[in-house]
């Protein structure tokens, strides 16, 4: 039979933020596996939640931004 235990609350607080976004996309019989990663201090201030929504966008954009480049050197080929 378990124990009861008394709920403990976590008294850590967040400090820093990392994110790494990855895709991975087939172009011309070629895989493509692009990542990008971002570690960001977060003052006390700081309301996380919003942080980390912006950390998110900006990985994801960075990754997108990566396979377009793969996608034009394609194209570039074909002209």
């Amino acid at each position: 039979m378990a124990r009861k235990t008394s709920k403990y609350e976590s008294q850590a607080k967040t400090t820093s933020i990392r994110i790494t976004s990855r895709a991975s996309i087939k172009a011309y019989d070629n895989y493509y596996t692009v990542e990008y990663c971002e570690e960001r201090s977060i003052p006390e201030t700081a309301d996380i939640e919003k942080e980390r929504a912006i950390l998110w966008d900006i990985a994801n954009s960075e990754c997108d931004r990566q396979i377009e480049d793969i996608l034009n050197v394609y194209k570039k080929q074909k002209m």
